[in-house]
């Protein structure tokens, strides 16, 4: 048996215990999909990343993403999280002003802002409005009627996210979805809350596939909705959206257009910091 630095972070979230969870094992180059895909399964949080050495010359480290069940190409808040973790541990960049991540879907720009990450907005690999047939299951699925949904959106970037928008985010919260009804989809819900609040928009995602009925908070439908809300002019070029609040958590995730670029950020704290054996 060998010895690994691990972390478990809370990503999206300035206090403990009110975010996103992720472990984080470090120096996994000798690991096995199958290892790696059975230490997700027993840490059974939504994500458990893996970090290892680059194989991209440009990239700073490499990170594969495991929920319980699955390896996914790219996740929001596992980068963050990751990229915290790899931070902490004292490792540089090795690009002045950002952090290079190598994934599944590539690399994925990530910057400090302060004390908070920000990632790049990978492109969306499906776009374009729900077909009747989709709009009709989702709808039934998370128990609105279709004239009740303003917006709707295929807002996939490695998940397969559709996303639905409601007119306010009282109704997102108000949302009591049938699971087994959405036992094929990623379905994100988005309604704005009334201006001058701390948060301008509340997010709910619906992770059924990946065996999780709720995520608490979820940066790749985050940066699927930013683009799709923004460049529709629903959403204003910056704005922050909370999620988990039905969950009991207090997610926040700080969305940002520069130029072209749409950049998702957040907090991310270290709530445990040891070794694994295995």
């Amino acid at each position: 048996m060998k010895v690994y630095k691990f972390h478990q972070v809370d990503v999206f979230t300035d206090q403990p215990l009110r975010g996103n969870p992720l472990a984080v094992v470090h120096g996994a180059e000798g690991w096995t999909d199958t290892e790696m895909q059975r230490f997700a399964h027993w840490t059974n949080l939504s994500e458990t990343t893996f970090v290892t050495a680059p194989m991209h010359p440009d990239a700073d480290y490499k990170v594969r993403i495991f929920t319980p069940n699955n390896e996914l190409p790219f996740a929001g808040h596992p980068t963050l999280g990751t990229c915290h973790s790899w931070l902490s541990l004292g490792d540089v960049a090795k690009h002045d002003g950002v952090i290079q991540q190598e994934c599944g879907v590539g690399l994925v720009d990530i910057k400090k802002d302060g004390d908070r990450l920000a990632f790049r907005a990978p492109p969306l690999t499906k776009t374009g409005p729900l077909n009747d047939g989709d709009l009709d299951r989702i709808s039934a699925g998370i128990g609105v009627e279709k004239t009740d949904i303003v917006a709707h959106q295929w807002v996939a970037n490695g998940p397969n996210w559709c996303a639905i928008m409601l007119d306010s985010a009282q109704k997102v919260l108000d949302l009591a979805p049938d699971f087994t009804a959405l036992s094929g989809d990623l379905v994100g819900v988005a309604g704005p809350y009334p201006d001058g609040g701390e948060c301008d928009l509340e997010v709910r995602s619906f992770v059924v596939p990946a065996g999780i009925n709720e995520d608490p908070v979820t940066g790749s439908l985050n940066a699927g909705l930013a683009m799709w809300l923004i460049r529709s002019g629903i959403m204003k070029d910056r704005y922050v959206a909370s999620q988990g609040t039905i969950l009991g958590r207090k997610g926040r995730v700080y969305v940002e257009k520069h130029g072209e670029d749409f950049w998702v950020g957040g907090d991310v704290i270290i709530c445990v910091d040891g070794q694994v054996t295995a």
